[in-house]
């Protein structure tokens, strides 16, 4: 069974792998969907999250990493995903995730939501505190993978950041 993780992932984060851990523990093969996200105004662009993220992911078989621009649930047909993985960090997480299943379960009723909670040490980890913390020369080699911080270090130099 085929199992679909989209999200931003601007950058991937350790509890972002965690999750994908759990996942391939649960389905046969997951595909970490790389949303466009324009509109979020992303650090990294589309094909720049897909390869952090395909370096990152690197030590799990059957996990793939591809970008789209499409809903969530149309990409995850045609890719003939079952299942859509979300995941829930905490109670502030719940309502807007359980808005977006309902969506989604009404756009496609024949794929099915799970939600998967990370490791109480990644509870805290958002993308956005991740680049904050960078932004201000923080280190942040506890909370990602070594290449994305190699990669937030680089872009926040060029920008005259950190």
């Amino acid at each position: 069974m085929l199992a679909l993780y989209p999200g931003s992932f601007d950058p991937i984060t350790n509890g972002h792998i965690d999750l994908v851990r759990r996942a391939t523990r649960l389905f046969d093969r997951v595909l970490v969907a790389v949303a466009a996200s324009a509109a979020k105004r992303p650090l990294f662009s589309l094909d720049e999250r897909v390869a952090l993220a395909r370096e990152a992911l690197a030590e799990f078989p059957g996990v793939t990493v591809e970008g789209f621009t499409s809903l969530v649930v149309e990409f995850a047909r045609a890719r003939g995903a079952e299942v859509i993985i979300r995941g829930l960090r905490a109670v502030s997480d719940f309502e807007y995730e359980v808005q977006m299943a309902a969506m989604n379960r009404s756009m496609a009723p024949d794929i099915e939501t799970v939600y998967l909670s990370p490791d109480t040490a990644y509870t805290f980890l958002s993308s956005t505190l991740i680049k904050d913390i960078a932004r201000h020369g923080g280190d942040v080699s506890a909370y990602v993978h070594p290449r994305v911080r190699e990669a937030l270090h680089a872009r926040l130099a060029a920008e005259g950041g950190a």
